[in-house]
């Protein structure tokens, strides 16, 4: 009897003595989805169950593990009531990737995870085991309402708060957006200036005009610079996301004022050969005064029409005889480059009476109203 005492004794001190919290290393020898077992050295097998390895759920054991495999975990209980070591893994890896991410605190490194979970507040992330937090302000340098598009994205952030007594690990990605945003906006000005022709992508349209991304700041394309014609609505013209090639007009500061006005598309040069005393051209009716009526002669070129060179019968004012939108010919009888001003009339090609006057002398282009004020009484 002693002999065989003597025996258990010898076998019992063959095993190493284990304690709860302390890190042991096994190798696998079964595998199941829902459990792996370990030989770790003891007079027991350790037994690791699918809640102790991960905090994903339904997660199956077989795909993470195989038979032979060295695993590295901690001690949960020593005896789970059965006479068998409960070991875990995810609380191991919880611990190691808590100080993983102090380092990268102290050391304000960049990190990269893929998002668990959206939540009303902001995003839940999973770096070893270890959650943290990045709330709705700080995921990106633009409000957004809804988060849900990162489920699952993979994103890059730094660690702002580390206090993982209170299970608080915040994270920010904003100020990596905004430091990106802010070199691009730099490489940009450094090689773009006015009188450029550049590319860009439309970001966002107003009543006033579109925000033009030029891939490092937004330029503005104000209406009054879409077009040498006149534009009524700039979401006729584009849509976001349109590609456009804009003449940079101006830099102020980090402000750029934009232009589709190209002067080889201007339509007052070679005005004289173009606008001529005495051509005759089609054009359309564009807006009326009382004195008057303008005719868009060609995109960007607005002419009077004054009343009294419409016909010669007499008009009490425009919208008697004509209606915005209607196309009329007409004969140019004045011209005046400098300040942009042309004189139309119909009346002059009408067949005049023996006793009438010849219409180009009836409304010479110094009497016409500039555009401005037109605008103004309108």
């Amino acid at each position: 009897m002693s002999e065989e005492m003597s025996f258990e004794q010898m076998l019992e001190e063959s095993f190493k003595t284990i304690h709860n919290g302390e890190v042991v290393e096994g190798k696998v020898i079964a595998v199941k989805p829902e459990e792996i077992v370990l030989n770790i050295g003891y007079k027991a097998d350790g037994i690791l169950t699918r809640q102790e390895y991960s905090n994903e759920p339904n997660v199956d054991l077989t795909t993470v593990a195989k038979i032979g495999d060295t695993m590295e975990t901690k001690v949960l209980k020593v005896n789970d009531g059965e006479g068998q070591v409960l070991l875990t893994y995810k609380r191991l890896a919880a611990e190691k990737g808590s100080k993983r991410l102090e380092e990268a605190f102290n050391n304000k490194e960049v990190l990269k995870a893929p998002v668990a979970q959206v939540l009303d507040g902001g995003l839940s992330l999973i770096v070893d085991e270890t959650r943290v937090f990045i709330p709705a302000s700080l995921v990106s340098d633009v409000y957004e309402k809804n988060l849900s598009k990162y489920a699952g994205q993979e994103i890059e952030f730094v660690i702002t708060e580390f206090n993982p007594k209170r299970r608080r690990i915040i994270g920010d990605r904003r100020q990596l957006l905004t430091a990106a945003k802010a070199e691009k906006q730099k490489e940009l000005f450094e090689k773009i200036a006015a009188g450029q022709i550049v590319e860009g992508v439309v970001k966002n349209i107003t009543d006033f005009g579109a925000f033009i991304d030029l891939g490092g700041a937004d330029g503005l394309l104000h209406i009054s610079e879409m077009s040498w014609g006149r534009v009524d609505n700039p979401k006729k013209l584009f849509k976001v996301g349109d590609k456009i090639k804009v003449l940079i007009k101006e830099i102020n500061e980090t402000k750029i004022a934009l232009s589709l006005k190209f002067d080889q598309e201007n339509p007052w040069l070679n005005a004289e050969e173009k606008y001529a005393v005495g051509t005759v051209v089609t054009g359309t009716v564009a807006r009326m005064t009382d004195f008057g009526a303008f005719v868009e002669i060609v995109p960007g070129v607005d002419a009077l029409l004054h009343v009294s060179q419409i016909s010669r019968d007499h008009v009490e004012k425009p919208s008697d005889v004509l209606k915005i939108g209607q196309e009329v010919t007409v004969k140019i009888v004045d011209l005046n480059v400098d300040e942009k001003k042309i004189s139309l009339s119909m009346k002059a090609l009408q067949p005049a009476a023996e006793d009438e006057a010849p219409a180009e002398e009836a409304a010479p282009v110094e009497d016409a109203a500039p555009v401005e004020e037109v605008a103004a009484e309108e």
